[in-house]
């Protein structure tokens, strides 16, 4: 048997209940010989023993941390058990279908990409593994100056039926593909160097884009290879923790900032902000069971801003100021214990 060009990342994203589902559909859809490295950021302790359980089964490296990990902390862990040509991301809630992974890997051959993207569908209601509505196939991004630097993201077939679209569609190079899956060459980033921890909640894939770019590499979008996100609803308990933290105000707008001076823009951007309504939108699915009623509620006292009042009182103030505050003090007690695991011990000093 060949050796492996690949290695597959795995890294949690927002949720844990999917688990199971996307690695399943990576061994079932992927004859190709591939390694894999499978970072778990603090799954709950069934999931642990799974992933234990299958890591042994499979023969795959298991990495674990006691605290959640920002996607782009994950990656760079990933990256330091790798040594293949390329690396494929792929996020802990996204299945793949057959010949995901060949296809990418023909693209980057064949074009010299440095990363190349799927279809990135979701499934009926978001949940179902069978593609069946686009999420994006890839998007323009530049930062255009014209008296100002403003950023110009527009993502391509947003919604539409993928039995509509697929017909369509074709391979391309484009601005930018998403980290649910991505297929890069490994020798990137010696030239981009590894991926912002700074960026905690959004924006990392839209960074690593425009970094691939300004170093001279090439990004592509390959329609014949096509993956399904996993996304909420419907909400597993042992979600939501990690899902509120992900999407806190604490970690987006640090993540906002550090974009906008990175790239010199202004907070007020209109393609920035448009990340935040896409968070708030994200979030809001949440109280899916019970937004309805209170917003009926406010409509019927005749207030119109039901989704703002909503997130500025359960969201901004009972939730941000209590769980996502003792979140982030564990996870920053927890990394600083491994911080100290990790360091090496002192040698003994001579004694005279």
């Amino acid at each position: 048997m060949a050796d492996p060009q690949v290695t597959i990342i795995v890294v949690p994203r927002e949720q844990f209940s999917k688990t199971q589902t996307s690695l399943e559909s990576v061994y079932a859809a992927t004859p190709l010989p591939f390694e894999l490295v499978y970072i778990d950021g603090n799954s709950p302790p069934h999931l642990r023993r799974y992933l234990a359980e299958q890591a042994e089964a499979r023969g795959f490296t298991l990495v674990r941390t006691e605290y959640y990990l920002t996607s782009n902390e994950a990656r760079n862990l990933g990256l330091r058990h790798a040594r293949t040509p390329y690396i494929a991301f792929i996020d802990n809630d996204v299945a793949v279908t057959p010949g995901w992974l060949e296809a990418l890997l023909r693209c980057a051959e064949e074009t010299g990409a440095w990363a190349v993207g799927p279809l990135y569908c979701f499934g009926i209601d978001g949940a179902s593994v069978t593609p069946h509505t686009v999420h994006t196939a890839g998007a323009d991004l530049r930062i255009v100056e014209d008296g100002g630097r403003r950023l110009h993201e527009e993502h391509r077939h947003v919604d539409r039926l993928v039995s509509e679209v697929l017909p369509t569609l074709r391979r391309e190079p484009i601005d930018l593909v998403e980290f649910h899956c991505m297929l890069v060459r490994r020798s990137a980033f010696a030239r981009v160097g590894p991926l912002d921890e700074q960026l905690l909640s959004f924006l990392d894939h839209v960074d690593f884009c425009l970094a691939v770019r300004e170093a001279g590499g090439t990004v592509y979008f390959e329609p014949a290879s096509v993956v399904t996100h996993l996304a909420p609803p419907p909400f597993a308990r042992m979600d939501i923790p990690y899902f509120l933290l992900r999407w806190s105000d604490a970690w987006l707008y640090s993540s906002a900032r550090r974009f906008a001076i990175k790239h010199r823009l202004s907070l007020d951007d209109k393609d920035l902000q448009g990340h935040v309504w896409f968070r708030n939108g994200h979030r809001r699915r949440l109280l899916a069971g019970i937004h309805g009623p209170i917003q009926h509620t406010l409509g019927q006292w005749g207030l119109k801003t039901a989704d703002k009042i909503t997130d500025r009182i359960v969201f901004g103030t009972l939730i941000e100021h209590t769980v996502v505050r003792l979140m982030e003090r564990r996870r920053g007690r927890a990394r600083l214990r491994a911080g100290r695991a990790a360091a090496p011990t002192p040698a003994p000093k001579a004694v005279p």
